[in-house]
């Protein structure tokens, strides 16, 4: 089995309906509004899995005091981090895991890390969009 057949297999597992696939790029995305999940990316590219969600756009330059806020806010997160693209002009949840020994509970735990950082965080992710 393939990594990327893996990944798909845990997901269907955890019950995460797959929105999109493209086996061609190893790449699916899966929604859980209930959870806070929002077309979320994963890409297998081997060695790594990555995870990647868009949370809001940057409508101009980014503050200094928001760019400090994102920093302080990833302190608190479990896995992974908000980042800004390489454009610059929005703000994602990544995460990164090991492809060669990805587990089901590792790959879980990521999942419910970006749903559980958007509820705690989400009054403030979204006063910074505003912000802007």
């Amino acid at each position: 089995m393939t990594h990327f057949e893996q990944v798909k297999a845990y997901l269907q597992e955890l019950e995460f309906a797959i929105t999109k696939e493209e086996p061609s790029q190893e790449l699916v995305v899966i929604d859980d509004e209930d959870q806070g999940i929002n077309h979320l990316v994963i890409d297998c590219e081997d060695p790594i899995l990555i995870l990647e969600q868009f949370i809001f756009e940057i409508k101009k330059d980014p503050q200094a005091n928001m760019l400090k806020r994102l920093l302080q806010l990833n302190r608190t997160l479990v896995h992974g981090a908000f980042a800004i693209d390489d454009s610059g002009t929005k703000v994602l949840f990544r995460d990164t895991l090991q492809l060669e020994n990805l587990d089901l509970n590792e790959l879980e735990g990521s999942i419910n890390a970006l749903s559980v950082a958007m509820a705690e965080n989400v009054d403030e992710l979204i006063s910074l969009a505003k912000a802007e």
